[in-house]
């Protein structure tokens, strides 16, 4: 059975947010409106909680990181313009997530700043949490950073234990999984350019669309850092968490406007 009221796969380039887009709003702009049709999706599932993958969260070694402070503010910044976010936390579901990840054997943290409570436990929020959720709407969230250092097969398992402490809570909970993909598309890009980056959003685009995100797991892990994309943990997870059967992908947009591939789907749930 599958917890989830509604899910997606969406991207976090700053210029999606339409006032950091200058100078060029159509730069992004496929892309801000799949993502603007996935807020209203989830805006019409009615999300007590939003779950959030990111991988710009707090990262801590070899553990899956989950925000458990009172609640995370964070900022984003580009083109001279900024845009702020604050979002209460919800800390029963936090630590419900942990306490599932433990009892599957995997390590996971709740993380925590400054005091247990109170208006200073406040952790920050980072741009791959703030562009997704900046188009959803604004209840309480967990965010949670995944761990490169266990195996993909791990990342599904993961999201079978958040899958578990959400079907407990009994809450209305929505998932984003927070996924850029190929970062190696462009020479003038910072990681400079790579075969490897078109033909793994080709791959990827073709599993989506197959709805077989579990093939992420068999991804060589040289093409991976070939490609540098920074999406596969968090869809894995997705994949743990909303098990083929359960759901229902379908592939919104693709683009590839900078030096790096930009995908926005719905994850369904399936009826029944």
């Amino acid at each position: 059975m599958n917890p989830f009221v509604f899910a997606c796969i969406t991207p976090h380039g700053s210029e999606i947010i339409e006032r950091l887009s200058k100078p060029d709003p159509r730069l992004m702009e496929r892309t801000r409106r799949s993502l603007e049709r996935l807020g209203q999706r989830m805006q019409e599932a009615a999300p007590e909680t939003l779950v959030v993958l990111t991988p710009h969260g707090i990262r801590l070694d070899g553990l899956f990181a989950v925000s458990d402070s009172e609640r995370m503010a964070g900022e984003v910044e580009d083109h001279g313009e900024r845009v702020t976010m604050e979002r209460r936390v919800d800390r029963t579901l936090a630590r419900a997530i942990v306490q599932s990840a433990r009892g599957l054997g995997l390590p996971a943290a709740a993380v925590n700043y400054a005091t247990a409570e109170g208006p200073l436990s406040c952790l920050p929020l980072d741009w791959g949490a703030i562009v997704p959720l900046w188009f959803m709407p604004e209840v309480p969230i967990v965010a949670i950073t995944p761990t490169r250092q266990r195996s993909f097969a791990d990342q599904i398992r993961f999201g079978e234990a958040l899958a578990r402490a959400v079907a407990a809570s009994g809450k209305r909970v929505g998932l984003i999984a927070s996924c850029d993909w190929a970062h190696a598309h462009r020479e003038d890009g910072p990681y400079g350019f790579h075969p490897a980056a078109a033909q793994l959003d080709a791959q990827v685009l073709e599993w989506l669309q197959a709805d077989d995100l579990e093939a992420l797991a068999g991804l060589d892990p040289q093409f991976v850092d070939d490609a540098k994309p920074d999406g596969v943990w968090q869809a894995l997870i997705l994949a743990g968490a909303m098990p083929k059967g359960s759901r229902r992908v379908e592939v919104w947009s693709y683009e590839v406007p900078t030096y790096f591939g930009l995908i926005c789907a719905a994850v369904h749930p399936a009826a029944g």
